[in-house]
């Protein structure tokens, strides 16, 4: 299926927490008072005056066939000890929950649930490919998810959904942009998911934009682990006769790199493709693992959503690593979900900070970002805010409030800025053909 999908609108009463938890939460309080003990506030609800942890989850894949992610529970988990080590947040300790969501529509509800259940204030920097499987839990309980990885249109729509990028979405209509006049026939090797359907629109939308005629869409299976078949068809399709070298786009997560494989053994025979990626498939790791500067990635464009990862504005981001997470091997600096989940919890220290050391519940959370809150973020995105409809809305993204990329190059086997600053994709994304 391509184009919009659609979704329930959800309404939000002014008090979202279901009346069993607000009914079990009276109770508690009216035997803390009539037993005149020093009982606790609400779990997951944290006051100045009781010094409650600050309970929040961050899930992603890890171990599956498919896309892993556990670089990023692991640097969340890092971040919780390095704010608790420095003070916590407005002098009450960060506590970070973790959860496995297996690349599995019931893992990541049960995920959910499970956040639901620890009353966690807000669900902070995660990856998940089934949004739909878990936002209706988060919505139903009133939880916020900051900074999600972008990953399914659902994070764009939700009113509980906080994004800090504009997912693939963003990448792929600025990469199309970008080799509009250089490519030949451009084919996007993506995932046969839900998720791949909604690529092809946006790579399309960036082509149009520079006068290009739309990308070859080429499906190929997620968890396969031989991808020869599929790259002898982007070889070919992107050939045959052109002009112009043709370009090939593996979006395939943590499966490029095995695409890459079978695709550098076979394109000797189609010395004319180059290729270009997305920044969520390919990073340095993967680059330097290809063979570097005698890789197929050399001379590449990539297009990513933050400054490349030497830019000086991730020294704050680094420190924690260095201080907390030094030798972990889940947790790299260059990869793009840690950098994700670095963002969202920066946004989520803004808010709580915002709160003037009152309580800090989903609610106030909530509020706080949707009442108006600017949240700076170092320069790694514009200034963001999410108390109106973003400017892709249009096109159902009613939550991207970031359409800003980078243009990075593959140069001597290094990922460096192929141009300064950021490139906003909104009026190109707003071409999009959705329907």
């Amino acid at each position: 299926m391509t184009g919009r999908r659609r979704f329930r609108s959800t309404f939000l009463p002014t008090r979202t927490r279901p009346g069993r938890a607000t009914a079990l939460a009276a109770g508690a309080l009216a035997v803390c008072t009539s037993l005149a003990t020093g009982c606790g506030v609400i779990p997951g609800t944290a006051s100045a005056a009781g010094g409650d942890p600050i309970t929040v989850m961050t899930w992603a894949p890890q171990g599956t066939s498919a896309t892993n992610k556990p670089g990023m529970p692991a640097f969340a988990q890092a971040y919780a000890r390095y704010v608790n080590a420095h003070g916590g947040l407005g002098g009450r300790k960060l506590k970070v929950l973790t959860c496995n969501d297996h690349n599995d529509s019931v893992a990541a509800a049960k995920c959910a649930r499970t956040a639901v259940k620890q009353n966690v204030v807000a669900v902070v920097g995660s990856y998940s490919q089934y949004g739909e499987s878990y936002l209706p839990d988060l919505e139903g309980a009133g939880i916020p998810f900051i900074g999600g990885y972008g990953a399914t249109t659902s994070e764009f729509t939700s009113p509980l959904s906080y994004p800090v990028n504009g997912g693939q979405p963003t990448l792929l209509a600025g990469l199309g942009k970008e080799l509009a006049a250089s490519c030949g026939p451009v084919a996007l090797i993506r995932p046969d998911t839900i998720a791949g359907d909604e690529l092809p629109p946006m790579l399309d939308s960036g082509l149009k934009a520079g006068g290009h005629r739309p990308s070859i869409d080429q499906r190929a299976a997620d968890d396969t682990t031989e991808y020869a078949g599929p790259a002898v068809k982007a070889l070919a399709a992107t050939t045959g006769g052109a002009a112009k070298k043709g370009c090939a786009i593996p979006a395939l997560g943590d499966r490029t790199s095995t695409f890459m494989d079978s695709f550098r053994r076979e394109r000797e025979e189609y010395p004319a493709v180059r290729t270009a990626a997305t920044l969520d498939s390919v990073d340095q790791t993967v680059i330097n693992e290809s063979g570097g500067p005698s890789g197929p990635y050399e001379g590449s464009y990539v297009t990513g959503w933050y400054p490349v990862s030497s830019d000086p504005r991730w020294a704050p981001m680094k420190k924690v690593i260095s201080e907390q997470a030094f030798g972990d091997n889940r947790i790299d600096a260059g990869d793009v979900g840690v950098q994700t989940t670095w963002i969202a919890y920066t946004v989520f220290k803004k808010v709580v900070d915002s709160l003037g050391g009152g309580d800090v519940t989903a609610d106030s959370v909530r509020r706080a970002l949707d009442d108006g809150l600017k949240v700076t973020t170092g320069g790694l995105t514009p200034p963001l805010n999410w108390s109106d409809q973003g400017p892709v809305a249009t096109i159902g993204f009613s939550r991207i409030v970031n359409t800003d990329v980078t243009l990075q190059v593959v140069r001597q086997g290094q990922l460096v800025a192929a141009k300064q600053g950021f490139l906003d994709v909104a009026q190109t994304l707003q071409g999009a053909d959705v329907d």
